[in-house]
Formats: C-alpha cells, structure tokens, sequence
C-alpha cells in the first residue's frame, strides 16, 4: 500500500471513530474513496456494525442506478446469461438453494417451450405435406390453396432449419 494511501487509510479510521460519535445509534458509517477507472487507490472502510448491502441501497435511494456501467454488474449479468445458457442446455444447475437457480430454471423452461415448438411445427409441416400429396393426387382443387400451402411449408421449413430441427 502506497504511503499516501496509508496516511489516508489512518485519517479516515480516525475520522470515522469521530464522525461514529455523533450519529444515531442504528446508523451505519462506510466511507470509500476510489479513483474512477483505478484500482491503486480503492479503500473501502466500514464501521463495525457497517453492512455493505445497506449502503448500496442508501446509494441506489440517492442517484445510483442499474443504468450505468460497473464491472459488478457486467459480472452479475454475466452469471445470469450463463445460467440462462445453462439452463437451456438441461446442464450444470446451481444448488436450489442459489439465487441463479430461477434463471437456470427460465433457460430449461424456455428450451422445453422451444422443443414443443419445434415439434409441433414438425408435425404441422408433415400434415400438411400430406394434404398437398392428396390435393396432388385427386386433382382439381384451387391451385391458389396449393400455392399458399407450399408457401407456408417453405416458412415451416426455414424455421425448422433455423432451430436445427
């Protein structure tokens, strides 16, 4: 620790004693200096009785916003895409007891909606393969419902190809 922030270090745990004294008792103290984009000079320093929990929601009460841009946040979003992923994926879930458990359990729900889906195009697509094969067969049906029927397998297709089915 370099001498300038250790005589701050010392400065701010007096100060903090001193400023302690005067506040109510169920009042918590935490003073933080920091350089913005640095880390040389970071120093967080609770009080005892200090949760850091509480003073991010005295922060967040007073301008701080989940708008902008921290690596705290960058991180924890970065959990909850992986657990989504994960989830997805039927793999690596968290203990249920993890606050990351309901978004792994969105990713595996929203894969099983996806599966359905897929299936129940497949089968859609397949039914109507066999009404064209039909209307081929017996001829003389409206060549229009033909055309559109194509057209919509077409979609089913591409969408088919699309999901990797």
């Amino acid at each position: 620790m370099s001498e300038e922030k250790n005589a701050f270090r010392d400065a701010a745990i007096e100060a903090i004693s001193d400023m302690a004294q005067h506040l109510p008792l169920d009042c918590e103290l935490l003073v933080v200096a920091c350089r913005p984009g640095k880390k040389d000079f970071d120093l967080v320093l609770p009080s005892p009785e200090s949760n850091l929990n509480n003073a991010l929601d005295a922060l967040r009460r007073n301008g701080l916003s989940i708008d902008g841009d921290n690596a705290y946040k960058r991180d924890l979003l970065d959990v909850v895409v992986g657990a989504l992923a994960l989830g997805a994926q039927n793999s690596n879930p968290p203990p249920s007891s993890h606050w990351a458990t309901r978004f792994w359990e969105i990713g595996r729900e929203e894969r099983e909606l996806h599966e359905d889906l897929v299936a129940a195009l497949k089968l859609t697509r397949e039914n109507l393969r066999a009404c064209q094969a039909t209307i081929h067969l017996a001829g003389g049906f409206d060549p229009a419902y033909v055309n559109d029927a194509q057209a919509a397998m077409k979609v089913a297709d591409a969408v088919l190809a699309k999901a990797g089915a």
